[in-house]
């Protein structure tokens, strides 16, 4: 995408030695001891990691990203076999935790920007905790019902809103602009892990102990971040004076900085339609599976947990491909690829005899180039946007992004049950196909590296 002024970390600590002319122990000399060189790859591998703060703020996103993952599952699971929930019921539930971003995300942005992000992040947590810990007591009362897990997950969800803004605009406080890309590619290698680890954790203990007990570890993950975050040593500066204006001029602000800028106006569109074929796919998706191809639970999961290692192998590639081929070829062909992977599927349609391989090859790659552009954009993004400006800038995008794919939902569903599971499918694969062009009439493809010439400005 574009690049931005390179700012200062937080109190002029956290920043780490970007240039080569700055001395450090790379373990390559001939006299290099087997300690040393040890270290020195210790040193490499870690990275951004060696800075104590970001460890413990990693450390805080793997908790509760593994502890978000076990509530996936046993969330709906507590519905539908405990209570005994109907589809709709469910349906509710699910469309719960997905409203507040609709709700509060414009909002969330303009508050975030008004405080530091480091205690709204602490707070959420504990509210977090507090509100899944009301499950299981619940159930323990015998008080337990649908009507309360809707109430949660809503809350929670809205909590979710105001961490993940907070947490957008923080990391460019630990790390330096150099380094955004590999700390957002830990950052998102953790939370591929999570999706692989954690639902399978979340299935064994929802067998061993129940979902509410399955429900409070996640609970407890939550009390596990907000201490990790707790131990954050750099100081965050204060925010800047809002000089008496309002929320809702804030609001204005931080979308008008969006559409302004041609970077981050196309990383919105192009992500807004990315969502929206996505969710009219993923709307028929599971029906697709199990009724046109007839495959079973196991096969299934096997899906969808290979969607996963995809996303841990992306993560891991997104910065080696930014630095081979510039930060504008890797966005816009990662998002082309990401269409074309989807289309991938229909040939399942065609040859049922090898569904299953041609399944697996798009769900693996969709998720491998999916995230190399997420990992990229965010990056971009956060370098781009001055601080004063991130938490308006991430509630904007988020309330882009992440609100049309209710739409999508609905439409897929009702294409689905008009002209059939496979033509709904192609549909939202035609969809994803053309999500890059909104990149190409943009400064993009032309951007090689993070240029300050393209910053945003309020």
């Amino acid at each position: 995408m574009e690049s931005i002024t390179d700012r200062p970390l937080a109190g002029g600590q956290g920043r780490m030695p970007s240039t080569p002319h700055e001395p450090r122990d790379d373990g390559l000399d001939a006299g290099a001891m087997p300690g040393r060189s040890l270290r020195a790859w210790l040193d490499r591998a870690l990275g951004s990691a060696r800075n104590g703060d970001f460890a413990r703020f990693w450390a805080a996103e793997a908790t509760s990203a593994v502890g978000s993952q076990i509530t996936a599952v046993a969330m709906p699971l507590l519905a539908a076999l405990s209570l005994g929930a109907s589809p709709m019921s469910v349906g509710v539930l699910t469309a719960a935790a997905g409203l507040p971003h609709l709700v509060f995300g414009l909002f969330a942005g303009a508050w975030v920007d008004r405080l530091r992000r480091r205690p709204i992040m602490i707070a959420a947590d504990i509210g977090r905790a507090a509100l899944l810990a009301t499950i299981p007591l619940a159930a323990w009362l015998g008080a337990l019902s649908i009507e309360l897990l809707i109430a949660v997950a809503f809350l929670d969800g809205a909590l979710k809103v105001f961490f993940d803004i907070a947490y957008l605009a923080y990391v460019p406080t630990l790390v330096s602009r150099s380094q955004l890309v590999e700390a957002n590619s830990k950052l998102e290698a953790t939370a591929s892990g999570a999706q692989v680890v954690g639902p399978a954790l979340g299935g064994a203990m929802v067998r061993l102990l129940g979902a509410p007990l399955a429900i409070l570890a996640d609970a407890l993950t939550f009390l596990a971040s907000a201490l990790f975050l707790r131990g954050i040593r750099a100081q965050e500066p204060a925010p800047e004076p809002t000089r008496g204006s309002s929320v809702l001029s804030e609001v204005a602000n931080g979308c008008g900085v969006v559409w302004r800028n041609g970077v981050l106006r196309a990383l919105a569109l192009a992500s807004a339609v990315t969502n929206f074929g996505a969710f009219i796919f993923l709307a028929v998706y599971v029906l697709y599976l199990t009724r046109t191809l007839g495959l079973g639970p196991g096969a299934v999961g096997l899906v969808f947990a290979l969607g996963g290692v995809g996303a841990l192998f992306g993560s891991l590639l997104a910065g080696t491909i930014r630095a081979r081929w510039g930060i504008g070829p890797t966005l816009v062909s990662s998002l082309a690829l990401f269409g074309v992977f989807g289309l991938t599927i229909l040939p399942a349609v065609v040859f049922p005899r090898y569904a299953l391989p041609l399944i697996l090859v798009a769900e693996f790659m969709q998720w491998v180039v999916v995230v190399i552009f997420d990992i990229n954009a965010m990056s971009l993004r956060q370098t781009i946007t001055p601080d004063r400006l991130l938490g308006r800038v991430n509630g904007t995008m988020r309330f882009v992004v992440w609100g049309i794919r209710p739409a999508g939902s609905l439409l897929g569903g009702y294409l689905g049950g008009r002209i059939g599971l496979p033509a709904a499918l192609a549909v939202g694969g035609l969809v994803m196909l053309v999500s890059f062009a909104p990149l190409l009439v943009s400064p993009i493809p032309r951007l090689r590296s993070l240029d300050p010439d393209v910053a945003c400005s309020s």
